[in-house]
């Protein structure tokens, strides 16, 4: 799989997780101060989240202070569904329930060992269509298509 991965930010924290990803045998696509471009977080957000709307990336992977920034403007990009993580059980919901393509991390909550839990999560944890979840899917859609968006 090809993973966006964007931060407005360089860290210690997006080092290990850009190899995570590597090592787990997914390609990577770096954004921002990853690639050693200066950028705010909105700037990145969407950047990346057109990457995954384009079919650049299947998914990607967020980083900004508290995670809060580089979610909301992620999820202003039409299809995608950006998902603010601290914990594996998280992850795992926000893949399983709501069909999530981005993960959203906080670069100061979020320890090295936490990380590595949520994308064991991330990655073993697909979405499984039934009624409930494709229902309230097509809602947020429609939430959507309301506004313009």
């Amino acid at each position: 799989m090809k993973i966006a991965i964007g931060s407005d930010e360089r860290t210690h924290l997006t080092d290990v997780v850009v190899e995570q990803v590597r090592q787990r045998g997914h390609e990577v696509i770096l954004f921002g101060p990853l690639t050693g471009q200066a950028a705010y977080w909105p700037a990145v957000a969407q950047q990346v989240a057109e990457c995954v709307v384009r079919g650049e990336a299947d998914e990607a992977i967020l980083f900004c202070w508290t995670g809060t920034g580089i979610s909301l403007a992620a999820n202003k990009v039409p299809g995608i569904r950006a998902a603010l993580c601290d914990d594996a059980e998280t992850a795992r919901g926000a893949r399983l329930w709501n069909r999530a393509n981005v993960l959203c991390l906080s670069l100061r909550r979020t320890s090295e060992v936490i990380a590595k839990e949520i994308l064991d999560k991330w990655f073993e944890t697909a979405y499984q269509p039934n009624e409930v979840d494709d229902t309230c899917l097509a809602q947020v859609a429609a939430i959507e298509a309301k506004y313009g968006r």
